[in-house]
């Protein structure tokens, strides 16, 4: 096991464009991350263990908890062991009288039970030295602005309906902003 590095869930962020999510790992020792894409409903299963929030009915990953329980098997841990092409891999660890078991797993879903079974998430150490990342390190010194590209030419049907707003901005009456101003009474 000492080929594995300890991490804790920074953040778990959004892309705007696309409804995946993100979760970044930290690493407790130092200022690296790791960043896993994850689907919206292992971010949300995440989320809410984080933030405590009380389900009325069992979540997935409770459910999973509470077999784990019931079947008196104790969660020690989750590792995030290998990275292959572009895909991370998992296990959930748990002991079941005195032996330790490995279930494969998603990292999500492995993430998603740590948090529910107060569990460390332990990443290997050739998962961290290739995937994560230093902010001093992998941030370029020097940064050139971005370039500014032309925008793409609007279609003749973006052009039609974008007419009522320059017909409207033609109208307005730039060099004189105060001449549609009722006149003020004098004091």
């Amino acid at each position: 096991m000492s080929d594995m590095i300890e991490v804790i869930i920074d953040s778990i962020r959004v892309h705007l464009m696309t409804p995946q999510r993100v979760v970044v790992l930290k690493q407790t020792s130092t200022e690296r991350y790791l960043t896993i894409w994850v689907g919206p409903y292992e971010a949300e299963a995440i989320t809410v263990a984080l933030q405590e929030v009380e389900m009325v009915r069992p979540l997935t990953h409770d459910l999973i908890k509470n077999i784990f329980t019931t079947f008196n098997a104790r969660i020690t841990r989750i590792e995030i062991v290998k990275l292959h092409d572009n895909i991370f891999y998992g296990n959930i660890i748990a002991e079941v009288d005195g032996h330790e078991m490995r279930i494969d797993s998603r990292p999500s879903d492995a993430i998603a039970i740590a948090v529910r079974a107060h569990v460390p998430i332990l990443v290997h150490s050739s998962v961290m030295d290739e995937a994560g990342m230093s902010p001093d390190q992998d941030m370029p010194e020097t940064s050139a602005p971005p370039s500014k590209e032309a925008p793409a030419p609007l279609s003749d049907d973006a052009n039609e309906r974008l007419s009522i707003f320059k017909d409207f901005i033609d109208k307005l009456d730039i060099d004189n902003p105060d001449k549609d101003k009722p006149d003020e009474p004098s004091p």
